[in-house]
């Protein structure tokens, strides 16, 4: 895992002399992409399986859910292109869980990201902006390695790989602005009310079964289906993942827009109160 990401962050690196960024901003990619580095390796420091821990604890949800729905409660599922099967539900399912996991993975540990770190926090020049985005893009990175198992299960259940694929940097766009301005505001507030972390964990609790991840969008009462899509953005988010890799097709695009326009004003707002809450950070730590 980390010597895809690190390949990666080279390749960017080069794209520097192609790109108007300035070099400051460059200097704080780096150093953003060093602390992500840092950061997935000392969570598996010492382990046996090292960086194949995230991949494996999203298979065992998959095959929890996949138990608890098919063959306890017999829910069936029919999708154009692959075969009707208890199988089927687990990657449908399966592709509902990857950007929740990354979402809410991302943002309970970004909460604690400032007052986890008081000693970076009372150095002048440290860039603060930088900490809520260590281990929300940790979470993308590790969420992306279940993508490619789920693409390649896709493949070889429906023996095609759809074209769509292609557009999903469309979708990791709004999931990220999205997590990245609820983690600043949550990261700020946390450092004057430390019942933040625990109230997300209860709010991410509604919030998952407010989201069609592990029921089909088709049973929400129509009357609130409408609510459901168009003011809850990770809706059209887990819709379009399914719909880029399950589906081959996208049908919810309007949807889309709305959920990214949703993420980029949430980004805007929390990053906003991160900045004012910013100077206070030292003394209060």
């Amino acid at each position: 895992m980390l010597n895809v990401f690190k390949g990666t962050a080279k390749k960017a690196v080069k794209l520097k002399r192609f790109l108007p960024i300035s070099d400051k901003a460059w200097a704080k990619f780096d150093l953003l992409r060093t602390m992500v580095r840092r950061d997935l390796e000392a969570r598996y420091k010492g382990s046996v399986l090292g960086n194949l821990w995230p991949l494996l604890n999203q298979i065992a949800q998959l095959l929890i859910y996949t138990y608890v729905f098919s063959f306890v409660l017999k829910v069936k599922l029919t999708l154009k292109g692959l075969p009707e099967n208890n199988f089927t539900f687990g990657l449908w399912l399966f592709a509902g869980l990857l950007p929740w996991i990354a979402f809410s993975g991302g943002l309970i540990q970004s909460a604690t990201s400032i007052v986890g770190q008081p000693n970076l926090v009372k150095k002048v020049v440290f860039p603060l902006g930088l900490l809520p985005l260590v281990p929300i893009v940790s979470a993308f990175i590790e969420s992306a390695f279940g993508l490619i198992v789920l693409i390649v299960f896709v493949a070889f259940t429906s023996h095609t790989l759809h074209p769509t694929l292609a557009l999903l940097p469309l979708i990791w766009l709004p999931q990220l602005l999205l997590t990245a301005g609820l983690g600043y505001l949550a990261a700020g507030v946390t450092v004057f009310l430390r019942d933040i972390p625990q109230t997300i964990c209860v709010l991410l609790n509604i919030w998952m079964y407010m989201t069609p991840i592990i029921y089909p969008a088709t049973s929400i009462p129509e009357g609130w289906r409408n609510w459901i899509f168009w003011l809850n953005p990770l809706t059209a988010i887990v819709e379009v993942y399914r719909d880029l890799i399950i589906n081959g097709e996208v049908t919810h695009w309007g949807e889309w827009g709305v959920s990214s326009l949703i993420a980029l004003v949430i980004f805007c707002i929390g990053l906003w109160c991160y900045r004012r809450l910013r100077p206070a950070f030292a003394d209060v730590l």
